[in-house]
């Protein structure tokens, strides 16, 4: 629910990787600007066998884990505990990870007695007497609590229903005769009998325990909300209360369930999908359970994998990579690194923001944010479409809203509670990282009914990418994004406004999308909008929505209702920072976009250009770099982008919101 840029070093912010002018082919700029500026580089660009991408983003990401892998290494050989928790706990789960030879040794006995488990129920009464544990432990179920910020007073943390997981990426795979369904399910099919297998079922056993699995879940999905139906996240909030809802079902003793996990069971719960719920009945029942059974054994043993033997690791990637069209898994040394990291995501990002990211580069990025937040105030208080009202409003949601750039303060408390244990103590990866979720579970659970922690970041400092909060009002900048082509002091400060100006910019200007417009300045759901001014507002989103609907890409068409808010982010991002470019002494408007056209470099698979056209929120990468600039009269006078060029626009159909 954060709004994030992407679907994705020098102490100062990185080295300049400037664009230089013969790399630019100029014939183009006024027929295809991301070709002009990118084409050459992606007719000689690799696309590495691991990865489904390559290009800005990606090779800042693998520049950052390059460099990291090397500190962790070079510390890992020195004594773990003279490191201090949670930095030395991030130590030892790295150094497990690596173990393969133990890995393979152990091969699927740490995980027999989490099957032997399921295996064990028979019926909807064993499931009940142990459902408490079972969630507290993580065992899938066809619904889910979580704890989150009330929508509606997002100081205090509320409890939240959902639904299963697909099997594939979304419910639109099961419909209308999808040809990307009978191309990618006999692959999954596949990856999880062989799965399975590898977990000593029979070869036979594995199969039928596979095709029961995939009847449940293809009874849940025509009853699960879609990824453009889920992008309208305000409907997410559905309170019921919680003795309403533990009716949703006949056959879970869900009254029992949360008196077991929660100290006093809330009076209300926020049900994400109702739809789902209303289904549940004729989804688990007694019919259907030995396909329930079935689903959450192969569930387990997927969910696994990567923590197991070689063997395991590399056949449960064998169905991401064909739906991302990786060519390798991940090797095994950067696959320990990932889970790692990925365990300890504060604790490597206070590490990387205190090693590689200067005080005067933050210094420098927040005053970029301040005079972006001052144009964008300057902009409301002269936008010509708004009343008064609504206005005063908008303006002092941007006065409240929060900064974060850099790194945290402190890491979380949670990796704090993290503690591996050795393989000379016995320990094994998975066993270390099923208590990791144990863990995780435990807190989220003992935050229901308590105050928000609006201090705490989601994303780690060391993750080339940006948010905004709507329950918060926050935006946030790690470290690892401030760094070129976004950020450089080595740049100019056009370039700069045209690669992290328009970062920042698009942040704030998520604060005013068809979603975070509908929270407050406290982050409530809560309409401060005149009925005519929404109405307006609305009628502007549906011409963002109408101008990137349907434009060919990689076979298939842009969805613009599920890009429609980060289109619209991206237009206010531009938009902003081409203004607050212009209030530099400096100001050169071919380097602002060009540098806007680099930053989104990208070289992709095929299959991966599919998968995101289905699921991401975000417009294909080079549609970002051109379909946005051909809203500002700018481009136009900078480039001399006449009638008949290939990005020219008339005057009338350009979409000009914030």
């Amino acid at each position: 629910m954060r709004n994030q840029f992407l679907s994705a070093n020098n102490s100062e912010g990185g080295n300049a990787d400037q664009s230089t002018n013969d790399s630019i082919d100029t014939s183009l700029l006024k027929d295809d600007l991301y070709k002009a500026v990118n084409g050459r580089w992606e007719k000689t660009a690799k696309i590495p066998a691991d990865h489904s991408s390559t290009g800005g983003f990606m090779d800042l990401n693998d520049n950052i884990d390059k460099q990291l892998m090397s500190d962790l290494d070079e510390l890992e050989n020195k004594n773990v505990d003279s490191f201090e928790a949670p930095f030395s706990e991030m130590l030892k789960l790295y150094k497990l990870a690596q173990n393969f030879k133990k890995r393979d040794a152990d091969g699927a006995e740490p995980l027999k007695p989490y099957l032997e488990k399921i295996e064990g129920i028979s019926n909807f009464d064993d499931l009940n007497a142990q459902i408490v544990d079972w969630v507290k432990t993580g065992y899938p179920l066809p619904f889910g609590f979580f704890v989150e910020p009330d929508m509606k007073n997002t100081r205090v943390n509320a409890l939240f229903a959902n639904s299963a997981s697909l099997f594939l990426p979304d419910r639109t795979y099961y419909e209308n005769d999808n040809p990307a369904y009978k191309q990618l399910m006999p692959i999954l099919t596949k990856t999880l009998s062989q799965l399975l297998i590898l977990a000593d079922y029979s070869s036979s056993e594995a199969d039928e325990i596979v095709e029961s699995a995939k009847k449940f879940d293809a009874a849940i999905a025509p009853h699960v909300k879609s990824a453009e139906e889920s992008a309208d996240y305000s409907k997410m909030y559905n309170p019921q209360k919680f003795s309403d809802f533990a009716k949703s079902s006949s056959h879970f003793d869900i009254n029992q369930l949360a008196a077991g996990l929660f100290d006093k069971v809330p009076d209300q719960i926020i049900v994400t999908e109702p739809k789902y719920f209303e289904a549940l009945d004729d989804i688990a029942n007694e019919t259907t359970f030995q396909d329930m059974k079935n689903w959450m054994l192969v569930n387990t043993v997927y969910g696994a994998a990567g923590t197991l033997s070689e063997e395991f690791r590399q056949t449960g990637s064998t169905f991401s990579r064909a739906l991302s069209g990786k060519k390798e898994a991940t090797p095994q040394k950067k696959s320990a690194f990932y889970l790692a990291t990925g365990t300890f995501g504060q604790t490597i990002g206070d590490y990387y923001g205190k090693k590689y990211f200067g005080p005067k580069a933050k210094a420098d990025v927040e005053h970029m944010v301040r005079n972006m937040i001052n144009v964008y105030k300057n902009r409301l208080q002269n936008n010509t479409w708004l009343g008064e009202n609504t206005k005063k409003k908008a303006i002092v949601k941007l006065d409240k809203l929060e900064l974060h750039v850099g790194y945290p303060d402190h890491i979380d408390q949670i990796e704090y509670k993290y503690h591996i244990t050795p393989e000379n103590q016995g320990g094994t990866l998975f066993e270390n990282m099923s208590k990791i979720g144990e863990i995780g579970i435990a807190d989220n659970f003992a935050k229901l009914g308590k105050p928000v922690d609006r201090t705490r970041w989601e994303m780690s400092a060391s993750t080339v990418n940006a948010y905004y909060d709507p329950f918060k009002n926050l935006i946030v900048f790690p470290a690892a994004i401030l760094q070129a082509p976004f950020y450089s002091l080595k740049q100019s400060s056009s370039q700069n406004y045209g690669g992290i100006g328009a970062v920042i910019a698009h942040e704030i200007s998520h604060a005013f999308d068809n979603n975070g417009s509908l929270f407050d300045e406290l982050g409530n759901l809560n309409n401060w909008w005149t009925k005519e001014d929404h109405e307006y507002f609305t009628k502007l989103a549906d011409k963002m929505i109408k101008e990137f609907d349907g434009i060919p890409f990689a076979g298939s068409k842009v969805n613009g209702k599920l890009t429609v808010s980060e289109n619209i982010a991206d237009g206010g991002g531009l938009s902003c920072a081409n203004e607050a470019a212009k209030n530099e002494q400096d100001f050169n408007l071919y380097d602002f976009f060009i540098n806007w056209a680099k930053i989104w470099r990208m070289k992709a698979t095929d299959q991966y250009k599919q998968l995101l056209l289905n699921i991401d929120v975000h417009a294909p990468a080079e549609l970002r770099a051109n379909v946005q600039v051909k809203n500002l009269d700018d481009f136009y006078s900078t480039f001399e982008v006449k009638p008949g060029d290939g990005m020219y626009l008339k005057p009338e159909d350009r979409v000009k919101i914030w």
